[in-house]
């Protein structure tokens, strides 16, 4: 599928937007050296597979027919990439040839590499890994960089070094600033509600835990006209302060017609919710790809189209993924000429782009197809 600055998936339930989210973490988790043991915790690789048959006949797509399997032809194989201006990565993963050993259902990567350019093609390909060997591009011949890798070890975290796969480095750094937005705790116990360390924080942690600490550094050295606006636009004349307490910082919220500001234990779910939004889209050190999944959550309707402009302003500073369920927050995003929206639809259980045909898709080739 194709991505620009904002990338707004929507569809039913059930039509794939999960898959989407999923896909991506798992990229990010190979850069981290953990897509092995990210499968697994999804249930391992049989759960990730289409669960329908390897081919439907026309029959069955017609509904004439029962939908039943057949003899597998193809290989198990799940396989995950992307592309960019600078540098594409793709990886096969499957199953390990069957042994004596207890671990002949872990998944295995079978093969990588990482290319120049839109798409994989046999010119472009800078770093390959096929089994346990990995070599590099050297002018217009290969030279080899390392033998033996683990099955369940990527080359982000094997052969990623300055001076024999520079490109490997380069792009496992890139990957692994990927920042992905899934739950902000806002519940009575949440810990945004409680004073937090007084540390700096240019990011937010994925649940929220240090709102105070990353408002506050935002205040010192990012952009406060911005972060301040943020709060009027979705809560007009209110505003935010950070209060010192013995090495922890409190956030207090300031809204007209209080004789007092409110703390963050007392704010409601939503408001809490909104202003870790705020925080994590506010970030002095912008992510090149922002995740954010169902960012709706415990708003009411009249802060979506405030959390859409929010959006919007941080894609200019980021690449922003939203996988949303809301009218409002869709219909804003949705206005703007940097949003490309993407409509997923299900049909026979499979999950298409609606109104994407084979002409429309961009350019792509698998590993075993070069």
């Amino acid at each position: 599928m194709p991505m620009a600055a904002v990338n707004l998936v929507t569809g039913p339930n059930g039509s794939g937007k999960s898959n989407l989210y999923r896909a991506l973490r798992l990229l990010a988790e190979a850069a981290q050296g953990g897509i092995v043991g990210a499968l697994s915790r999804e249930g391992g690789l049989g759960s990730t597979l289409w669960a329908g048959p390897e081919k439907l006949s026309k029959g069955m797509r017609a509904g004439t027919e029962p939908v039943q399997g057949t003899v597998r032809v193809n290989a198990v194989a799940l396989r995950l990439g992307f592309a960019s201006d600078a540098f594409g990565y793709a990886v096969d993963l499957g199953y390990p040839i069957p042994s004596l050993s207890m671990f002949d259902f872990d998944p295995v990567i079978k093969s990588e590499v990482i290319f120049k350019g839109p798409f994989l093609r046999g010119a472009n390909a800078l770093v390959e890994r096929k089994g346990g060997a990995v070599r590099s591009r050297e002018g217009r011949s290969w030279r080899a960089i390392a033998q033996g890798i683990a099955p369940f070890e990527s080359i982000f975290t094997q052969v990623a070094d300055p001076e024999r796969a520079p490109e490997v480095m380069l792009l496992r750094e890139t990957i692994r600033a990927w920042r992905f937005y899934d739950h902000f705790r806002s519940d009575f116990d949440a810990p945004a509600r409680l004073p937090q360390l007084a540390t700096r924080t240019p990011v937010l942690s994925h649940d929220g835990r240090d709102l105070a600490a990353a408002w506050q550094t935002i205040r010192e050295i990012g952009n406060v006209p911005s972060l301040e606006a943020a709060v009027d636009d979705a809560f007009p004349g209110a505003s935010v302060s950070i209060a010192p307490e013995g090495g922890r910082l409190t956030l207090w919220f300031h809204q007209p017609g209080l004789l007092r500001p409110l703390s963050a234990a007392e704010l409601s779910d939503g408001t809490l919710r909104y202003l870790l939004w705020i925080a994590a889209l506010h970030t002095p050190r912008p992510p090149p790809l922002m995740v954010l999944n169902e960012p709706e959550t415990s708003l009411h309707p009249d802060l979506l189209p405030a959390l859409g402009r929010l959006i919007l302003a941080a894609s200019e500073r980021s690449q922003v993924w939203v996988v949303s369920h809301a009218s409002r927050l869709i219909a804003t995003l949705e206005a703007a000429e940097a949003c490309h929206s993407v409509r997923l639809e299900k049909a026979m259980s499979q999950t298409a782009i609606a109104g994407q045909g084979m002409l429309d898709e961009p350019p792509w080739h698998w590993l075993e197809e070069r």
